[in-house]
């Protein structure tokens, strides 16, 4: 009778679904809508800079938190486990060419479009605000924002559509939704690249460890080379 009980029992599923994706994704889109509501409440730029990047990773693990507790209520299926030293090394060096190569398709767009705003001021702003500002908004942008983006985009989106449809749905529609969550502006074109190669690493490692390594190091080099080109220049 055990052993009946025990089969009949529903098997939670290896990877989330779209119950998961979709309630993640009205949770990121909710906490969106509100942060893009409150946070041009805040004058100060630095302010603005380092809230904005601590809110970054918070709608991120909050979509991921909602998307756990739909049905899998495990971390594992959402891609925390460990992963290879090798997978690690590969996302820092990756990491350092998405800012590279995000840089150079930033620039094409801007020129394309004729659009040059510099959407990421305040950010900047923030890491040249002095060394105690500059500490948070490394710690904000270059950890908190890509384990909490990285959580939902790489571990629910992108886990979901590999798991039903494949590496090229998986990986381009993920890293696209990804693009479009940071706005119709030149930093959309980088984020795409960032996209694309945490899915690709998120395929290949089965991990999202490697995928926050890769993400981290993008977001640190984006917020000191204006830094050091700043002080440089002063």
């Amino acid at each position: 009778m055990t052993e009946e009980l025990i089969d009949q029992s529903p098997t939670k599923p290896a990877a989330p679904g779209w119950p998961e994706m979709l309630a993640g994704g009205v949770a990121y889109g909710v906490s969106f809508l509100l942060v893009a509501a409150l946070l041009p409440l805040v004058t100060d730029p630095v302010v603005a800079g380092n809230v904005g990047l601590l809110v970054s990773g918070a709608m991120g693990l909050f979509a991921l938190a909602v998307a756990v507790l739909i049905r899998i209520r495990g971390l594992a299926a959402f891609g925390f486990r460990r992963a290879r030293p090798r997978h690690l090394i590969v996302g820092a060096v990756l990491g350092v060419a998405a800012y590279l190569l995000g840089t150079i398709v930033a620039v094409i767009y801007a020129l394309t479009t004729g659009e040059i705003e510099n959407v990421q001021g305040s950010y900047q702003s923030a890491a040249a605000g002095g060394w105690w500002s500059l500490t948070l908004s490394l710690v904000a942008g270059a950890v908190l924002t890509p384990l909490g983006e990285e959580s939902f985009f790489r571990g629910v989106i992108a886990n979901g559509l590999l798991a039903k449809y494949g590496a090229w749905v998986g990986v381009l529609v993920s890293a696209a939704i990804f693009a479009v969550a940071h706005g119709i502006n030149p930093i959309m074109s980088v984020a795409f690249v960032v996209g694309i190669f945490t899915a690709l690493l998120f395929r290949w490692s089965g991990s999202v460890w490697p995928g926050i390594v890769l993400h981290g190091v993008n977001n640190a080099t984006a917020l000191l080379v204006p830094l050091v080109i700043g002080l440089s220049a002063a």
